[in-house]
């Protein structure tokens, strides 16, 4: 994972709006689910998270530019990067791109919370010494 990741999402007819582009809100969905196959490729499994180590990860803030449309069909990369790993919260910094262009980009912090009082609760040591290790 040393290389910038990237997940592939393929642009279907429920991503679109009656404009026939991908409505605005659907990019964090493919963000999310980008950050949640970079967890995966890492070796850290959300399920696996809250059961054993009694944490969730969650969105705290989304900063997003929409840049140009993405359209039905499309094949997209959606790039997850970690740019800052703190005690209890990290950075994204998340780019959907089409054959090389920056379609929509985005800075998402996420905190991580002890999953039974849902307070912030620091991020176990793997995790955070994995994330701090890929910061870009």
């Amino acid at each position: 994972m040393m290389q910038p990741f990237s997940w592939p999402v393929r642009v279907y007819y429920e991503d679109t709006d009656a404009g026939g582009v991908v409505f605005y809100a659907n990019y964090l969905k493919f963000f999310e689910r980008a950050r949640t196959e970079y967890l995966r490729a890492a070796g850290f499994e959300q399920d696996q998270l809250m059961t054993e180590a009694g944490v969730i990860f969650v969105v705290r803030s989304v900063q997003v530019d929409y840049l140009k449309p993405a359209r039905f069909n499309d094949l997209l990369q959606v790039t997850a990067n970690v740019t800052l790993a703190k005690k209890t919260s990290f950075m994204f910094k998340q780019q959907v791109i089409r054959e090389n262009t920056v379609l929509c980009q985005g800075d998402i912090r996420i905190a991580c919370l002890d999953v039974h009082s849902m307070r912030p609760k620091a991020i176990p040591p793997l995790i955070l010494e994995t994330l701090a290790h890929h910061e870009q």
